[in-house]
């Protein structure tokens, strides 16, 4: 059984929560959520786990706390804190970290380049440096041999692809935003502290994801609110750029098994083989919208679509092989893209608790990164 003391940076973001969420729901592990709370931080999505927001997060720490008969904690604290990282590490002695604090946000860092540089880099080196003091001063080499710094990264610093190829771990970095410029960075900084230092590190690039908790500034669960507000549906351009669709829970599941299996020095791309279009995707969620919570007035919701002006650098195509993961360590997703886009749906029609909040005083919708 995997028992591991964990610590998982970004723990309240939509992928964090989720890779909390299944290692509390599946495992024996003891897990350190590190997490600033910015706006896309809903602790609340970790209410699933056992966190309770009200009195569970700590702006600071000691060693008694971790005396508790507790699996879950909650630390908030910026990566960019040198002296809290190295706290962190100090009082709660991970076995292993999972690194997903980053602003994530495409347009968004057209709008704000320079956090973007400031959490995804120098957040990055900062944890880095943290977990190399601690790794160094473990107790034996077996104790050093099982340590991982797993660093996880996005498909967007590979670039955009044609009508026909493949990302794979191969594939040269040509990042076309701040945000994929920035996971570029991060990527090549954590590869760099691997190689230099000899830090067990574990690298793995993502398609992208979906699902229940998404913040609702990204495509799908935009489309879903604004559907039940009958608001229009922007949709960039012509709706024509391809995107590969993972459901967040594989992607959760593809993590630890990485952490698990995977060889130190290495890159995972996790990918769904599920390549939509962003119109397509639009109207599989009017689709299912239609069917689930049709409108009062009888239209269809896909009448809402709105076609605006594309945002700066938008790339075409991403399609990832996830074939190394799936023959070196085994990794097969649950869900495809017509299963998984149902289950997102009927999530959100079911937990307005959780994104009405977010909906009526962080996040309405508007647009972003019109640069």
């Amino acid at each position: 059984m995997y028992s591991k003391r964990c610590i998982v940076t970004g723990g309240a973001g939509f992928i964090g929560s989720a890779l909390v969420r299944k290692l509390i729901r599946e495992t024996d592990a003891t897990v350190l959520v590190v997490d600033k709370l910015t706006y896309a931080g809903v602790p609340e999505s970790l209410k699933e786990a056992g966190l309770d927001p009200s009195v569970d997060i700590m702006p600071i720490i000691d060693a008694s706390v971790f005396a508790a008969p507790r699996r879950l904690f909650f630390f908030k604290a910026d990566i960019c804190d040198q002296a809290a990282m190295d706290l962190a590490f100090e009082l709660f002695r991970p076995d292993t970290i999972y690194h997903l604090a980053a602003e994530s946000h495409v347009d968004r860092s057209i709008d704000g380049p320079g956090e973007f540089i400031r959490t995804n880099v120098t957040g990055t080196a900062t944890l880095l440096q943290a977990a190399l003091k601690y790794w160094k001063a473990l107790p034996g080499d077996a104790a050093r041999a099982a340590f991982r710094f797993q660093h996880i990264s996005t498909d967007e610093v590979y670039g955009t692809l044609g009508d026909s190829g493949f990302f794979t771990e191969k594939t040269p970095y040509s990042p076309h935003s701040p945000y994929s410029a920035s996971k570029a960075a991060s990527d090549h900084l954590v590869r760099a502290w691997h190689d230099t230092y000899g830090l067990p590190t574990l690298i793995t690039n993502c398609s992208n994801n979906y699902g229940p908790y998404h913040f609702p500034e990204k495509l799908i669960p935009l489309v879903i609110l604004n559907c039940l507000d009958g608001k229009p549906l922007p949709v960039y351009g012509k709706g024509a750029n391809v995107r590969d669709w993972l459901y967040v829970d594989d992607h959760a599941a593809a993590l630890m098994l990485v952490n698990e299996k995977g060889v130190p020095g290495e890159t995972y791309n996790v990918g769904g083989h599920n390549e939509r279009t962003n119109l397509e995707v639009v109207r599989k969620v009017c689709e299912i919208l239609d069917e689930l919570r049709p409108r009062a007035d009888g239209s269809r919701y896909d009448s809402l679509i709105e076609f605006v002006r594309d945002r700066p650098g938008h790339d075409l195509r991403y399609a990832i092989d996830p074939a190394k993961l799936m023959t070196e360590l085994g990794w097969r997703p649950s869900e495809n893209f017509g299963t998984g886009i149902r289950r997102t749906v009927r999530w959100y029609l079911d937990n307005e608790w959780w994104w009405g909040p977010i909906h009526r005083n962080r996040y309405a919708g508007e647009r972003l990164g019109k640069g």
